[in-house]
């Protein structure tokens, strides 16, 4: 499977790429939790269907110590036991933000209200950022047919 574009050897995509790249730095340098970052990498990507996307996030979440059970269980986060409130809190922001369009309101009241219970504004500011960045990322990815299952944890530097 080839992808219609190689985002990465074109120039202007290639530069567009690197600097959300950059971007990134000020979410990983956040006190968001590592796993929290990973699990709503993992559950947008899911929903927006960027094979590339899960691939690399599922892989990573596993490098950086995430288990099977947990990775297998996100996209069915509400019936599962294994994460936490907060993760849970930022698993349904991951959901509403991603779905924008689905509901007229966006993000509920009550799915803000338990973020905001769960997480400090520096978190909630890396959170909705992360949020805008993966959505990005799986759009730039799915236009693209990046295709999925070759990424190693760490390619990408």
């Amino acid at each position: 499977m080839e992808p219609r574009i190689d985002l990465f050897n074109n120039d202007v995509a290639g530069a567009f790429v690197k600097r959300l790249n950059a971007a990134s730095r000020v979410i990983v340098d956040s006190s968001l939790p590592q796993a929290t970052a990973h699990l709503v990498e993992l559950r947008a990507s899911q929903i927006n269907g960027c094979g590339f996307c899960t691939d690399m996030h599922s892989k990573d979440a596993t490098a950086a110590g995430e288990t099977s059970v947990r990775l297998n269980l996100v996209a069915a986060w509400r019936e599962a036991t294994v994460f936490t409130e907060a993760e849970r809190a930022a698993l349904a922001l991951a959901e509403e933000g991603t779905r924008l369009a689905d509901a007229a309101t966006g993000v509920s009241g009550d799915t803000w209200d338990q973020v905001r219970k769960h997480y400090d504004d520096e978190q909630i500011g890396a959170l909705v950022s992360l949020l805008a960045l993966i959505n990005a990322y799986n759009r730039l990815n799915v236009i693209a047919a990046t295709p999925a299952g070759g990424y190693e944890p760490g390619m990408f530097g």
